[in-house]
């Protein structure tokens, strides 16, 4: 997919859960990636009409997502379709329950710093983004998901679709029940700038913490319950 993924399970696990884990983490990156020439996506973009179940499905959450963002969210730019921002917090939940699946319900799951957390209470912590090295704040976090959109390590990759490129704020994070929707809501919520944050205080079952450029950090008002 394009970036690190880190597991820990708790419990007697064998490597077959490790890899199975990670095979499925591949044949996502190979069915939906928009640099593969022959993937479901890249059909999609060269005039494929007629497209699988699990494609479908992702399409209907797109959509979705546009509309719950009023339009910040967006796949299609420019008539090509990269449902990216979408399917790794989809895939993430996916291999989530794979793991509980086959027994386990204390694991972690990383995947490009979207993180869903089950089981035991585990500690998440949120990223300087102007010193990659240090930690100001760190989350407790059980059952539920964090996500983080921001421009300090892969560049400016998140665009308005409704304007022009923001600059005024480099990260935003969303903890949630769900991967998927937190994830969403994170990437959606950057493209929006300093009106981000004011979007996340008013989606229920959500929190967030922004940072601007000028490393100010604003949060919603159940945030802190989850600040250890």
């Amino acid at each position: 997919m394009g970036m690190p993924i880190t597991i820990k399970i708790v419990g007697l696990v064998s490597q077959n859960i490790f890899d199975r884990v990670f095979e499925y983490f591949e044949s996502i990156d190979e069915k939906y990636s928009p640099f593969k020439e022959n993937s479901e996506v890249s059909q999609i973009n060269n005039g494929l009409t007629s497209v699988s179940h699990d494609m479908n499905i992702i399409m209907k959450l797109c959509k979705e997502a546009n509309e719950i963002t009023n339009g910040y969210f967006d796949v299609w730019r420019g008539g090509i379709f990269n449902p990216s921002g979408l399917v790794k917090g989809w895939a993430i939940k996916n291999a989530g329950n794979l793991v509980r699946n086959m027994g386990f319900e204390n694991y972690f799951l990383d995947v490009g710093g979207d993180i869903e957390a089950f089981g035991k209470t585990w500690k998440i912590g949120i990223r300087n983004p102007f010193n990659l090295s240090e930690t100001i704040k760190v989350l407790n976090i059980q059952d539920g998901a964090v996500a983080t959109s921001g421009n300090y390590e892969r560049g400016n990759h998140i665009y308005n679709p409704l304007g022009k490129m923001q600059n005024d704020i480099v990260s935003l994070t969303v903890i949630g029940s769900d991967i998927l929707w937190a994830d969403v809501m994170a990437t959606a919520a950057f493209a929006m700038g300093r009106e981000g944050i004011s979007f996340i205080e008013k989606q229920k079952g959500l929190e967030g913490y922004m940072i601007d450029n000028k490393g100010m950090a604003i949060y919603t008002s159940g945030f802190n319950i989850y600040v250890g």
